[in-house]
């Protein structure tokens, strides 16, 4: 008898299906893990990585408050402000108004995590003055009042650390360029403004950066996020959050605070680093090591000199200056936790002997003042 054809093709496939089930398990999860920012510790203090601008669904963020402690904890950091607005609140009807709430959540999941989280409210005013920080509150209900002098010396009194935010927002600045109104003058000179934003986000505000210097202001740089962090970052790529460096005593609330007002802050942002020479020079050298310090240079011969970055920043270096012995590159780049190769030549101008060399560069990327990168020498003596 002949078979019908579908009979012929449904036998191997029957016997296929007797066949061993391969295992078909899906991937275990991920871990969570942590990245670390790896940037030296000046002489005396810790570096401690921070975000002083975060906002959640308790005024116009997209996210529940303790998932801004995981995220800083993902992505390195070791302490966050939770700034929700006083004045606008557009979830009221969704959740009630409790300005104090975000950080008591933030730090029930932040504190198993080793994340300090600090208390803080965003006073939100048209321009003049516009939007201000005040961290490190006992009550951010306080700060709910119809006069911005009011809110912001009830912050004051709450002894409050105020910085101005985001000063050239372009929402309130004129032709894209930060004003000093007299308003902040008021501020200034009652002791009520003690930081400044030179970094928001992805914008960088020279003039901020000039303020802070001339008015000795602490230099200030965060995310002012809103959306889930990684709606806003590559974080699987390295793009980074904007954060503020303290250079504080200990980890804790109270050093990073003294640290504050004692300016001794950076701004860490898109691979550069914005402050005072006396923090960003122990960044740099205590980053850089010479792995070859000495070298044999005979006549017009070379070197190769292998040169390690510990760090996360990659350096940019351009050459600031010329030696007889020996000519550099113009331009040099250290990237973040590598080693690279220098190659240094002999002119055949120096005398036999052994000479120490200090390599003239700049770091393009330290800026110790608007437009004003940190001078930087790379050292090792040289065998002529």
């Amino acid at each position: 008898m002949k078979l019908a054809p579908w009979i012929l093709v449904a036998i191997p496939l029957l016997a296929l299906g007797h066949s061993p089930t391969p295992d078909r398990r899906l991937p275990a999860p991920v871990t969570k893990a942590r990245t670390e920012i790896r940037i030296p510790d000046p002489p005396g203090f810790l570096t401690l990585k921070c975000d002083l601008h975060t906002h959640t669904v308790f005024s116009d963020g997209l996210v529940w408050p303790s998932v801004r402690s995981e995220e800083a904890w993902r992505e390195g950091l070791d302490a966050i402000a939770i700034t929700d607005h006083i004045e606008y609140q557009p979830h009221k009807d969704d959740l009630p108004t409790k300005h104090d709430r975000s950080t008591d959540i933030a730090r029930g999941a932040g504190d198993p995590l080793g994340i300090i989280v600090i208390r803080g409210s965003e006073i939100t005013r048209q321009m003049p003055p516009g939007h201000l920080n005040a961290i490190f509150l006992t009550n951010c209900a306080a700060l709910s009042v119809s006069n911005w002098t009011d809110a912001i010396a009830a912050a004051h009194a709450q002894g409050a650390f105020i910085f101005w935010n985001h000063p050239g927002w372009e929402a309130q600045a004129t032709n894209g360029i930060a004003v000093w109104y007299p308003e902040h003058t008021q501020i200034y000179e009652s002791g009520m403004m003690h930081g400044i934003e030179v970094v928001n986000g992805r914008s960088y505000y020279p003039e901020a950066h000039r303020w802070a210097i001339e008015k000795k202001l602490a230099i200030i740089s965060n995310s002012d996020i809103h959306a889930p962090m990684g709606m806003d970052y590559h974080l699987h790529d390295g793009d980074l959050r904007p954060v503020t460096l303290v250079f504080a005593k200990e980890r804790t609330a109270e050093s990073l605070k003294e640290a504050l007002r004692e300016r001794r802050s950076a701004a860490f942002a898109a691979g550069f680093v914005v402050g005072d020479e006396q923090f960003l020079r122990p960044i740099f050298e205590r980053s850089v090591r010479i792995k070859n310090p000495s070298a044999t240079i005979k006549g017009k011969g070379r070197a190769l000199i292998q040169i390690a970055n510990d760090s996360s920043i990659d350096f940019h270096l351009e050459r600031s200056g010329s030696l007889p012995e020996v000519t550099i590159p113009k331009e040099l780049v250290l990237p973040a936790g590598k080693t690279v190769i220098l190659e240094v030549k002999g002119t055949g101008a120096a005398p036999a002997g052994e000479k120490p060399l200090a390599l003239p560069y700049e770091v393009n990327n330290l800026l110790i003042g608007p437009d004003r990168p940190l001078p930087a020498t790379l050292d090792l003596t040289a065998r002529f």
